[in-house]
Formats: C-alpha cells, sequence, structure tokens
C-alpha cells in the first residue's frame, strides 16, 4: 500500500494540426489530427499522500482540488488527501499545463490506492484532449507523436505513430513572459469564428509529415524534418493568423525566431496557441552557439534550450514496508512509463 506518490510529467510542443473539421465534415475529415513531442526540463511534479483531512499546497489548488474530487467520486475514493504541488507547467504558453496537471492528478491517485491508470479515460472525464492527443499520449511515453483525431464516440484522439526524437537534437524555446495564449472561451470562440479548413491545406501538411517530418526522425536528417516543420507551421498559422495576430501570436517571439533562423535554426514555429516559439538545432553546442548570436533580445522574451524526451512520466511511490511495519520502515519505488 502506498502512502505517498510523487509524479512528474512532461510539458509538450504542439507542432501543428494535420486536420481541423469543417461544419459539414467530409468522410475521415472530421478528426483534427496533430503532431507534438514531449521536452525535458519543464514539468509539472506533485505528491499525493494519505491525510486526516484535504489539504492542498502550491499553485493551482482550485484546479487540482476539483480534478481530486471529481477522481474520487468516479473511483469510490472516501479518503482524504494532501496534495503538494513542487512545481507546474506555465499556464496558457502553449506547452500543454492543463492536460498535464490533470493526468498527474489522476494518476497519483490511482496509484495512491493501487488502483490500475487508466490515462485516456480519466483525460476524457476531466475534459483533456479534446482536439490534441498529444498531451495524453506525452504521459505514456515519449518521442515525436502523431495523432489521427479521435474517431466517433472515442475518449482520446487515436496515435498512429510514435518515433523516437534524436538524443543529440535541441530544441531552441522562446518565451515572451507579457503575454498568454488564447485559451477557455476564446479558444472556442476562435475555431468558430475561423473559415472552413481548406482540404488542400490538410493534405499538404499530411504529406509532409508523411513524406518528410516521419522520415527525417528516422534518418536523423534534421534538415529535412526542419523543413517540413516550418511548412507545417506557415500552414497553420496563416490559418490561424486571424485569431491570434498573425502568424506568431507575439511579435516579440517571432522577431526572435527570425534571428535564430538567421544563425543557422530549423524548424521554426509556434507551440499551439502559443505565445512560446521553438526551433531546432543539431546539438547542444550548436544551440548555444546559435543563440549567442542574438545581440538584442526583444523586452519581456527568454530562451531556454531542452533536448526532447523520449519517455513518459515519472511516477515514484513510497509504500509501508510490510516487513518492518512495526518501525514504519519504507520502500521507496520508482517507475519510468516506458
Amino acid at each position: 500500500m502506498s502512502e505517498s506518490v510523487t509524479i512528474e510529467v512532461p510539458a509538450r510542443l504542439h507542432l501543428g494540426f494535420l486536420d481541423i473539421p469543417r461544419s459539414v465534415p467530409e468522410p475521415g475529415q472530421n478528426r483534427f489530427g496533430s503532431i507534438g513531442l514531449p521536452i525535458q526540463d519543464i514539468s509539472t511534479v506533485l505528491t499525493v499522500s494519505r491525510a486526516a483531512k484535504d489539504h492542498i499546497e502550491g499553485d493551482e489548488r482550485e484546479r487540482v482540488a476539483q480534478h481530486v474530487a471529481t477522481l474520487s467520486r468516479h473511483l469510490g475514493i472516501t479518503a482524504h488527501h494532501r496534495v503538494v504541488v513542487h512545481r507546474t507547467i506555465p499556464r496558457h504558453i502553449g506547452l500543454g499545463s492543463g492536460t498535464q496537471i490533470a493526468l498527474a492528478v489522476a494518476a497519483a491517485l490511482r496509484t495512491l490506492h493501487a488502483i490500475p491508470l487508466d490515462i485516456v479515460n480519466d483525460a476524457h472525464l476531466l475534459g483533456r484532449g479534446a482536439r490534441s492527443g498529444i498531451g495524453i499520449a506525452a504521459f505514456d511515453g515519449g518521442g515525436v507523436i502523431i495523432d489521427a483525431g479521435k474517431a466517433t464516440h472515442g475518449a482520446a484522439p487515436t496515435i498512429i505513430s510514435r518515433i523516437a526524437f534524436p538524443e543529440e537534437w535541441r530544441i531552441i524555446l522562446v518565451f515572451d513572459t507579457s503575454t498568454q495564449g488564447i485559451h477557455g472561451s476564446a479558444e472556442v470562440d476562435a475555431f468558430k469564428a475561423l473559415p472552413p479548413f481548406p482540404v488542400t491545406t490538410s493534405a499538404a501538411i499530411s504529406r509532409l509529415v508523411l513524406m518528410s517530418a516521419m522520415p527525417g526522425l528516422i534518418e536523423q536528417n534534421l534538415a529535412l524534418f526542419g523543413r517540413s516543420i516550418a511548412a507545417i507551421q506557415t500552414e497553420i498559422g496563416n490559418y490561424f493568423a486571424p485569431a491570434q495576430g498573425g502568424i506568431f501570436t507575439s511579435k516579440q517571439v517571432e522577431t526572435t525566431i527570425m534571428q535564430l533562423a538567421e544563425a543557422g535554426a530549423v524548424g521554426m514555429g509556434q507551440s499551439s496557441w502559443g505565445p512560446t516559439g521553438f526551433a531546432f538545432a543539431a546539438s547542444q553546442a550548436e544551440a548555444e552557439r546559435i543563440v549567442e548570436t542574438i545581440h538584442s533580445n526583444p523586452h519581456g522574451t527568454a530562451i531556454q534550450i531542452v533536448a526532447g524526451r523520449n519517455a513518459g512520466a515519472d511516477i515514484t511511490h513510497t509504500a509501508l514496508n510490510l516487513a518492518r511495519a512495526c518501525t514504519m520502515g519504507a520502500v521507496i519505488k520508482k517507475e519510468r512509463i516506458p
């Protein structure tokens, strides 16, 4: 029996949609579909333990309390819990914070009470994965993930491919700390206001994914992979431009991204609604060289170099050692979702 469970779930980059449903969908064209990957060094970490009364510490207390209550009702759990949120992915910057904290709470509660994980259905229960399946899939495993959107009555988008992200490659992230991406009801309204997504655009993006991005990863050809991501981002950015004020949500991020491109970075784009931008480099040393070429970073922006993540969430639980129960000895077990 676990006494406490600590879980770490990674942030994810959303590299683009394959399709966006139309008001009158054509056969096979009503499922969204997307491409993305989890990343290292930015994550949500929380600990759930048994307690005499409910208590939540740290950021996102209201959201965490709602998830605990919903899961407890769903699973028939009547115990009380102490939840300590050690750190969170920043909200509304395009890195999947909402999905990851929901999955962290769900997995921690299930592990604490020795209930098998059910990430897909828990995500559905907690209102996550309505459009993209990247965040949900990133819990189970890493790498570049491609989903085909939701099937009819599906709980979560269907994962059709997962390819390891080359260990040497690096991702240069550009943040704008002065703004956030579109979210909540504004996001829903934005989708409603946008024109129908052209079938020809969906076809072009799907071809780029299948014939360039996927082989670029498998062959570890950064130039091929980068060209395909940049082209996908251009198509997606042009479509969302009326809602977000341009291909990029943040003009400051756009300026910095263009400077990175001039210095040799590839695959430039924006994760989800932004404002976080990204670009790729062949190695840590190359990423550092590229970043060093930027002489004046626009006000309000910051840069971070990260690796891709080829593993899922980390779960650590402390269990009562039955052989030493009289002395309250503990067994610590750490698991990484493959």
